[in-house]
């Protein structure tokens, strides 16, 4: 009986969240009260206060409860690019997962509104920031660590190659959607975004190339040919 109760209980707690999400995506914080929540989620409004004790509990709760569902998608797709050897193969199907997932729309209007309310709630925006983005892109620093480790990538600092790679794979999609509010980026737009990031990343990023001993020798006389 105890179960079925709690059963419900976390059902109309969901319920609630997914409203109060709607409703801020929708109207904003200031433009959202706790009767339209509890008018998306048809409860009663006691039934919304039953949770979560005011406005700003209710905005905190379902910005943190946003993290973990991109957290847990690259790090599968960083788990699976660890174990591969080609790395050009495995950072494009990265970045591919990676912006497709970052770009989705209202990925990006909740982060517009955290943004829009960081200087009200700054504990909020540091939490998500250090509980999403954060977490990601060290994730992705540990494993570019190891393919260095295998000689497959040539870094000297992980963490900075790592927002280096988000960052020439983000900042065109993302700043254009945060600005102009445009959320539908073509899929060959992003193709190539994706596609261009990984070619610069390696340039940058990828390892040096061997000379064959073979050709060392012939390599150094053409060299004092020249200087001569």
């Amino acid at each position: 009986m105890t179960t079925n109760s709690e059963s419900r209980s976390d059902r109309k707690r969901r319920t609630v969240l997914l409203a109060a999400s709607a409703v801020f995506l929708e109207k904003g914080y200031d433009g959202t009260s706790m009767d339209d929540v509890a008018g998306r989620a048809e409860v009663s409004k006691p039934t919304v206060y039953k949770y979560f004790s005011d406005k700003e509990q209710l905005f905190a709760e379902i910005v943190h409860a946003t993290t973990d569902q991109i957290d847990d998608l690259v790090r599968l797709v960083v788990e699976t690019m660890a174990a591969e050897a080609d790395v050009k193969t495995s950072l494009t199907v990265l970045a591919r997962r990676f912006i497709n997932a970052l770009l989705q729309p209202q990925v990006l209007r909740l982060r517009r509104l955290v943004i829009a309310n960081a200087d009200r709630f700054p504990d909020v925006g540091r939490s998500w920031y250090a509980q999403g983005f954060e977490r990601v892109v060290a994730k992705l620093a540990t494993t570019f660590q190891s393919l260095a480790d295998r000689r497959l990538l040539k870094l000297g600092d992980p963490l900075l190659a790592a927002n280096h790679f988000v960052g020439l794979l983000l900042w065109i999609p993302v700043n254009k959607a945060m600005f102009t509010g445009d959320h539908d980026a073509a899929p060959d737009e992003l193709e190539r975004y994706a596609v261009e990031a990984v070619r610069a990343f390696l340039t940058g990023y990828g390892p040096a190339r061997v000379i064959p001993a073979q050709n060392e020798a012939t390599t150094r006389i053409r060299r004092k040919g020249r200087r001569a």
